[in-house]
Formats: C-alpha cells, structure tokens, sequence
C-alpha cells in the first residue's frame, strides 16, 4: 500500500469536494434571486412542495444545503412545518440527479471542461458568462477527482490489512449505514458522499451491499447537518428537524429490514453486473487494467434514487399526521408563548371577503401585541439575573414580530385595494399604524437587550443607584406596556387617560434619572462605557412608553370615527 496511492486518494477527494463546490456556487449564482423566491411560492400542496424541494437540491447540488436552507425558511416564517417537511422529502430527490449524472463517470471531458471553464471565467464580461465558467470547471474538477480517487484507491483495496479491516468492520450492516451517516456529515453533502462511495467501490474496495448500506447511511448524515442547523433555531425549525429525522430514521430501519428485496429491486432496474470482476495478472503488472465494475457506479446510483423515490412516494402522504405530532414530539414549555414565525389567523383565500378578513387580522394584532408583551418582560427579567437562553427567546420573539409586521401590513395593503364600506376602510389605516408602532417596540426593546448583552460580556458594572433608578424605570414602562397591548379593541376614555398619565411620568422619570445620570458622570463615580450604555437604556425605555401610548392613542381613535352601529 504505497504513500503515493493514499495522497493520490486524498487529492481526488479534494478534487471532487471543490469540484462539487464550485458546481454548486455556479448554479446558484445563475439561478440568483429566483432560488429565494421560488421557494417562498410554496403552496399547501404537498406533491407541488416536494417538487420545488427537488428542484432546490438540484440547484443547490446537496440536499445537506438545501434542508439547511429550509430550515431557514422555517426560522424566517416563510414556510409552514407541514410545507417544510415536504419541500425537505423532495430534496432527496432532487440530490439524486447529480449522482447520476456522477455516475456515468464521462472522464474524458473532465480536462476539456476545465479548460473551456477556466477561459469563460477569464476573459468573461458578463457575469452570467463567468458563473458558467465556475459551473463548467467544477463539472471538470468532478470527474477529475473521481478518476483520481479510483487510481488511488486501487492499489489500497489489494493490501492484505484493507481486506482484514473491510472483513471485520463490515461484518454488521449497521456498522456501513453509520460509516455513511458519518461521512456524509463530514464532507456536508450527500451527494459528495455518494460519490466518494462510487470511487471506493470502482476500484474495489467496498463490496455493492456495503456501498449501498452507506448510501442508504448517509441519509441520517443530511438530517444530523439539518439538526445542528436547528439548534439555535425557532422551535418550529426544531420540530422540522427532529420529524425529518424521524422520517428518515424509519426509511432506513425499512431498507435495513428488508434489505435483500432492496438490494433485488436495484439489480432489476439497474444495467449490467454490479459484481467485482478480478483483473488478470499481467494487466495488472503493466498497469493497463480497465475497469473492472463498470456499471457500478450505476447500480449505486440507483439505490439511491430508488430509495430516495420509496422515502417520497411513503411519508408524502402522511406529513399530515407528522405535523400534527410535532406538539407531541417536541412539547412546547408551559411558561410564556410558544411562539411560531408566521401569521396563524390570517387566510389570502378571505381577502374579498373585509370583514372576515379584518376580524383575522384584529386576532392577529392581538397575538403580535402577545408576543411584543411577552419580549419586553423577559427584556425586563434579564435586569434581576441575566439568561442567555432567554436572550435567545427574546430574539426569536422580535424575528416574529419582523415577520408578522411584514405579513399583516401586506394583508392589509391587499385589502384596502378591495371594495368596502366606509367603517371598514377608516380601521386599516390605524392598523396599519398599530403593526408599526409594536414593531418598533419591539426593535427598542431588542436595543435594550442588546445593551444587556454588552454589559455582561464586557463585565461593566452599574452604581447601586443606576441598577434601582433602571428597575423603577423598568417597572413603570412595564404598566403601560402592558396597558397598551391587553387593551387591543377594548380601548375606553379612562384607559386613555391613564396611558397619558404613565407616560407623562415615564419622561418625567428619565429627566431626572438623565441629570443624577451625568452628576455621576462628572465627579467619576461612573464609569464612560457603563454612561453611554445607561443612556441607550433610558432613551429606549422613553420611546417604549411613546410608542405604548401611541398604540392606545389610535384605538381610542379609532373607536371615536367608527359610527355607532356600523359594522
């Protein structure tokens, strides 16, 4: 087992990782702005959503990147868990059609397609021109590798310890799925995976049923990548996970226990012999072997399309049941929201309907001013002991109220283009000022927390003045926070009176707290870093409680235009 073979067998893999890479920058970079919006266009339909999950891992030319972006599509509240888990069972597919077009291993035109790649990418003008270079050279770098890695491998799978290793590491299946599961995380694409596998085999050194044991392995390599995407994730991101996970666990114990049937199923469809056939000896002293599997590569492709085509084909018509399992799977916590990044109470399908559709978007306001409520007492807790877990939530809950004041004042848009009556018309224009005034409530409450953050991470401390005048504070925005959001449609003279009056108090209080604030300042018993923080605090506080009162302001409003009787 010469040095020699083993870097050759490295640099092939090192060929194909960057070949894949630039194949798939290529790719995404002509499919540009489409790709975000092709997926946002999800609809309910499961067959419809599996498509484009399919399409985007072709694209992508992984379908470890594409579950990663789809979870990111859960955490933005772009896609439903019902449309994640649809899109992420087509992406299985949609990786199949690179490996095979990996394996019909065209060799020949790896150098040509450098080259050709190499000059578009130089004297290129047009930036389309360029990423088709990008795309042309890693179609090159691909096969390039691939070829490397066979010549590589070649020699290591004729030494006498591979052959003992292989014996006994194999001696159990499961031993070749996890092999799969953990290659294909370490490289972070299944479909790099799989052509690793292809080169091994080629060259002999993995047998048919054990590449497809780690083709079917890798598997559960994509759904631990998508996993660790979810960690830090929106708990819809993590129940998308951890069913996915699921899914493609039950997929594999099936193949595992059914196995010959699979391994029967793949031969049938699959062209030619998938069994080594041992060289002569005098090819292999003059070094002029050809190949001797050469519809394996073909037959490994197929077990993965075969299985990827099953794993669609079975759970699409059941996500229905996973969705609905997830509150069961992945409990949410009994104290405060179990927030999720999407609107749940408006529906398109009622915009021509307003005053069903302003009845969806009221309950919505009401769960935005919720979540605005519950992010700006958790902000408040982290005054008495900092959490970083809760600063985490606290960040969750401003993403939804990103996401909500986007979606609601969409709705609203579209509906204030459809005809209505004179009622209906006067409530979007305050509603539309209601879903701002609770956004920037809660970007200044982020502000807040964010002022926190660098507090305890540079380890600044605040007077025992500074910490009782910012908990007084905190506690008196509290009140009419909570005022303004709980009032929502129920907004009375008195409520708006008392709103005045806590905010009228709150300016008073920051007046005050500003000018023992710089007394500290000049005879140095406050440190600049810790002022400059305590202002930024005061400040967000003050325009917490502006925008409070703002909120209450436009209900009483509101209800003052309406007349009396309309509908």
């Amino acid at each position: 087992m010469p040095l020699t073979s083993i870097w050759e067998a490295f640099g092939g893999i090192g060929l194909f990782i960057l070949g894949m890479k630039f194949m798939s920058d290529g790719l995404q970079k002509l499919a540009g702005e489409r790709l975000r919006s092709f997926l946002e266009k999800t609809t309910g339909n499961r067959l419809t959503a599996a498509l484009m999950g399919s399409c985007l891992a072709s694209l992508l030319q992984s379908s470890s990147a594409a579950s990663i972006l789809v979870i990111g599509f859960v955490n933005a509240g772009l896609i439903s868990l019902y449309q994640a888990l649809a899109v992420l069972l087509g992406t299985g597919i949609g990786a199949t059609l690179l490996i095979q077009f990996i394996a019909f291993k065209i060799s020949s035109f790896a150098l040509p397609s450098i080259f050709v790649g190499v000059i578009l990418k130089s004297v290129g003008r047009n930036r389309r021109i360029v990423y088709i270079g990008d795309l042309l050279v890693g179609i090159g770098l691909v096969f390039l590798g691939l070829q490397i890695m066979e010549y590589g491998f070649e020699p290591i799978s004729r030494s006498a310890l591979v052959k003992g290793v292989h014996s006994h590491f194999f001696s159990w299946r499961i031993t070749a799925v996890m092999l799969g599961a953990l290659l294909t995380f370490l490289v972070q694409s299944s479909s790099a995976a799989t052509g690793i596998v292809i080169a091994l085999a080629s060259s002999g050194l993995l047998s048919f049923t054990d590449g497809v044991a780690i083709i079917v392995g890798g598997v559960i390599g994509t759904t631990s990548i998508t996993a660790i995407a979810a960690i830090n994730g929106t708990r819809a991101a993590k129940r998308t996970a951890l069913i996915y996970f699921v899914i493609n666990l039950i997929a594999v114990a099936l193949v595992l226990l059914f196995f010959s049937i699979f391994i029967k199923c793949v031969a049938f469809l699959s062209p030619g012999d998938a069994e080594f056939i041992a060289p002569s000896i005098d090819k292999i002293i003059t070094n002029l072997n050809p190949p001797t599997r050469p519809f394996i590569a073909r037959h490994l492709a197929n077990a993965h399309t075969i299985f990827s085509i099953l794993s669609a084909i079975l759970f699409l018509p059941f996500i229905g049941f996973f969705a609905r399992s997830a509150d069961y799977l992945l409990p949410g916590k009994k104290e405060g929201l179990d927030i999720e990044p999407r609107p749940k109470f408006i529906d398109q399908r009622v915009i021509n309907t307003p005053p069903i559709a302003l009845l969806q978007v009221k309950n919505e306001l009401k769960r935005m001013a919720e979540i605005a409520r519950s992010m700006f007492n958790n902000t408040v807790e982290q005054f008495h002991q900092y959490d970083a877990k809760m600063s985490i939530r606290i960040k969750q809950e401003e993403a939804v109220l990103d996401i909500l004041n986007r979606e609601i004042s969409g709705f609203l848009v579209l509906l204030s283009k459809r005809y209505m009556n004179s009622a209906n018309s006067i409530e979007i224009p305050v509603m539309l000022h209601i879903v701002s005034e609770l956004e920037h409530m809660g970007d200044q409450t982020e502000a807040i927390q964010d002022c926190l953050r660098k507090k305890k991470e540079g380890k600044i401390f605040f007077s025992d003045t500074a910490i009782i005048e910012l908990k007084s504070l905190a506690a008196k925005v509290s009140e009419i926070v909570n005022l303004s959001t709980s009032s929502l449609g129920n907004t009375s003279p008195e409520t708006l009176e008392i709103a005045r009056s806590l905010k009228d108090s709150i300016k008073e209080m920051e007046g005050n707290f500003n000018n023992t604030h710089m007394t500290r300042l000049t005879t140095g018993k406050c440190p600049v870093a810790a002022g400059l923080i305590y202002s930024d605090i005061l400040n967000a506080f003050n325009k917490i409680a502006e925008y409070s009162y703002d909120i209450v302001k436009s209900e009483k409003e509101l209800f003052d235009t309406i007349p009396v009787g309309s509908d």
